[in-house]
């Protein structure tokens, strides 16, 4: 077949119609897909930088899944620094509410009229007049056998710092102080009988002022059940800390989150968590049911230092969470923007490429007509025979 000569008007008609169809391929594949850049070999600048594009895109969407859940371990961490505050507002009422009732603890205080001091000495007449080896006892434990020099603060800081009426693994059980009067006063601090003795009892009782030296035990009922009302949420508070997570991540339980804002891993925050239990808040259990004002005071201060720990730390998660928050609406904004962009260059105007084709179509028509036309000279030879 190779040996068949076409003539020039069939050769170019051919050639038209291979060209013809060759560009209507084109255009079908550009309407089909909707791109006007389908390969590298259509444009190579543009479909390489469109695909550049389009993977930062891509990585930066998988980002935003691990955005949002970060996201999600703050909100947790911060309603549950909420709901803690109402607690620790809840055991403060039990605290202010038990102090409101009068304490009915032992004491004994001091009568006498002439003030004593801390620096007064006990072998004063008007301290009793303790000679060497006088002692004092609180309970029938001694808390000083004198000596030359001993005073009053002496006396006082025996019965405090005394490890069998205090021991060191507990509360505090007896307090002695100095009032406003200038008289020693003992108080049972847990509602325990109360005695105060001496080897030389005329000495300890001037000491005294002539005071009773014994104290029976006295429990107030009311602040008992406070007290118990007050463990009861200090509870409720170490559960709620442990239940604060989201996605086994818990920022109130020591808990920490690393959030990655970009694809190449050079922008991220870092959020240390707290442990804000009980202990955490630094609010201990209540102390000798609440017998003694100064254990409810006590528990007061602490429960205030717990909600300044959760107030500031609330304005913190809070300030994480803006920051998150704002990476995450940025990288949206950010992704929408490359995707645009690869869009730009290699989408096709679909009208224009539609109208495109219809030109080819109509070219390939004409050309078929001009083989035909073509044709129609040759075969006219034939007429001659």
């Amino acid at each position: 077949m190779s040996d068949i000569t076409l003539s020039v008007g069939v050769r170019q008609s051919l050639s038209a119609i291979k060209s013809t169809t060759a560009s209507q391929q084109q255009q079908q594949l550009k309407l089909a897909t909707g791109k006007r850049v389908n390969s590298a070999l259509d444009n190579p600048v543009n479909f390489f930088t469109s695909s550049s594009l389009s993977n930062r895109a891509r990585d930066l969407s998988s980002l935003l899944d691990s955005i949002g859940q970060g996201v999600k371990v703050i909100e947790a961490a911060d309603k549950g620094i909420k709901a803690l505050t109402k607690l620790v507002e809840s055991a403060q009422a039990s605290a202010r509410q038990a102090l409101q009732s009068t304490s009915t603890t032992p004491k004994v205080t001091g009568a006498n009229t002439t003030a004593l001091t801390g620096a007064t000495v006990l072998s004063t007449a008007g301290a009793g007049a303790f000679a060497a080896g006088d002692t004092i006892s609180v309970n029938g434990t001694t808390i000083l056998t004198f000596a030359a020099g001993d005073d009053v603060d002496d006396v006082i800081n025996n019965i405090n710092n005394n490890t069998t009426l205090n021991p060191t693994s507990g509360p505090r059980k007896v307090q002695a102080s100095l009032n406003g009067q200038g008289q020693i006063q003992v108080e049972s601090l847990d509602g325990a009988a109360l005695t105060i003795t001496g080897s030389a009892a005329a000495k300890v009782s001037t000491l005294f002022g002539g005071s009773t030296l014994t104290a029976a035990a006295n429990t107030n009922s009311t602040r008992k059940d406070l007290a118990a009302q007050f463990d009861a949420l200090r509870t409720q508070i170490d559960q709620l800390a442990a239940d604060s997570g989201y996605s086994g991540v818990n920022l109130l339980d020591n808990g920490s989150l690393k959030v990655q804002f970009n694809e190449t891993n050079t922008a991220s925050i870092s959020i240390s968590g707290v442990k804000f239990n009980a202990t955490g808040l630094g609010i201990a259990a209540s102390t000798n049911n609440f017998q003694s004002d100064k254990d409810i005071n006590d528990a007061i201060s602490n429960l205030t230092n717990g909600l300044t720990k959760l107030r500031n730390q609330a304005s913190t998660f809070g300030s994480n969470l803006s920051v998150v928050q704002t990476r995450q609406d940025f990288t949206n904004n950010l992704i929408d923007t490359l995707e645009t962009g690869s869009d730009l260059l290699v989408l096709a105007d679909q009208n224009e490429e539609a109208a495109k084709l219809v030109t080819l179509n109509t070219r390939q028509q004409l050309a078929s007509t001009a083989l035909s036309l073509a044709t129609q000279a040759e075969q006219s030879v034939l007429r001659l025979f």
